[in-house]
């Protein structure tokens, strides 16, 4: 197998945690190569975590995380650890201690986090499939922004032990794939089910989430879906009068006030060590106040109220992953800031409710990738990825 490394020119893999291991089984991923996010723990391997002071601060870990025995059971080989972005609290993949790698979709511009590497590598073809992290969208951003397929799985779905924890109502385990059938194949190992059937599926559009878009890209969003549909017209349902911008800070407070319950205490003792960005996260999430905490969790409690009313009758959902396609390398602080704003209103709603979420690559804008996503009830993650499948069948 190729020393991962020589065959690197993206910058997605670690250098400080080499790992290759060549499977022999002949299982259903036999033939495929694969990576994985620096996260999660591999006997005998470091865990960075995206820090430089966690890498040196941590032991060596001395078990593997079950997923990935799994992966290597059924045929896939490992061929390495992915680069994130720093303790994974950044949605644009770029860390101050590792570097940015390339996007090699749009050269020019971010390659989206946390999961940077994982999406990196399998955009420039280093590996079939990469397993990322998704806690506020690090697997649903690096996939719109590289064009790849990425799937952020039902909440609880997939263990997590033997990872670095986020936020860990919100942390899920997820994976990208430049087709949707790998994606899927990866999915029935991941999830320990078998593949689905042909089901029929009726998918609509969430009004709110489409509002959020310049007109012009909602518009050819929509037009893009229906004529893969065969031009059906396809449903646009409301969430009910809710409000994203709502939505997105309770999603803000929460994940901030378990980031800092999980990882204060270090983070108190590392913060001139972090990168910019990052520190200021950090920062912010110590000042989150219990009163705070108490409205938010209530907030999210009628939030997941008002999706199981809606997902009960319209299991499908569509809506753009993010706002825009991904920003210049070059771009600003306060213009990043300003897409990250802007973007989590439509990543949060994932996130609060523990949705299966899928992104497909089906635009482009400006010669960059943009995703479209389909959220699904909770569990409906093996049947979303064969939507993907079906979609691609689809006349153009």
């Amino acid at each position: 197998m190729p020393n991962a490394f020589e065959r690197d020119h993206v910058n997605a893999f670690c250098k400080h945690a080499p790992i290759e291991i060549e499977s022999t089984s002949n299982g259903q991923l036999k033939g495929y190569t694969f990576a994985v996010k620096d996260i999660y723990d591999i006997s005998g391997i470091p865990t960075s975590f995206g820090s430089p002071a966690w890498l040196n601060s941590h032991p060596i870990p001395t078990k593997t995380a079950a997923f990935i025995t799994a992966l290597i059971d059924e045929g896939a080989s490992l061929v390495g650890k992915t680069h994130t972005d720093e303790l994974t609290y950044s949605i644009l993949g770029m860390n101050a201690h590792y570097g940015t790698p390339t996007n090699s979709a749009a050269p020019n511009r971010v390659p989206g986090g946390s999961s940077s590497g994982s999406a990196a590598a399998v955009a420039a073809g280093l590996v079939d499939f990469a397993i990322g992290s998704d806690t506020g969208g690090s697997v649903r951003v690096p996939a719109s922004f590289c064009g790849l397929y990425g799937i952020r799985p039902s909440h609880g779905r997939i263990s997590l032990e033997n990872a670095r924890p986020l936020a860990k109502s919100f942390d899920t385990l997820g994976w990208f794939a430049k087709d949707p059938d790998t994606l899927l194949r990866v999915g029935a190992v991941l999830l320990n089910e078998s593949l689905p059937t042909d089901f029929p599926f009726q998918l609509c559009f969430l009004k709110e989430a489409f509002e959020i878009l310049h007109p012009e890209i909602a518009s050819q969003a929509k037009e893009i879906l229906s004529k893969m549909l065969g031009n059906s017209q396809i449903k646009t349902i409301s969430l009910e009068g809710q409000n994203l911008d709502e939505w997105s800070e309770t999603f803000r407070i929460l994940q901030a006030a378990e980031i800092w319950r999980e990882h204060g205490e270090w983070a108190n003792a590392h913060l001139d060590n972090m990168g910019p960005g990052v520190k200021e996260r950090f920062q912010a999430a110590k000042a989150i106040t219990a009163e705070q905490i108490a409205t938010a969790s209530q907030s999210r409690n009628k939030i997941i109220g008002v999706m199981d009313r809606l997902l009960k009758d319209h299991p499908f959902l569509v809506l753009p992953t993010v706002i825009d396609v991904a920003p210049l390398i070059e771009s600003s602080n306060i213009e990043f800031d300003t897409f990250r704003k802007h973007t989590f209103p439509l990543l949060c709603i994932a996130g609060l409710n523990g949705l299966p979420q899928i992104t497909l690559p089906l635009m482009q804008i400006d010669g960059a990738p943009f995703g479209i996503s389909i959220l699904a009830q909770r569990g409906m993650d093996l049947p979303l990825m064969k939507i993907a499948s079906a979609l691609k069948e689809a006349p153009p």
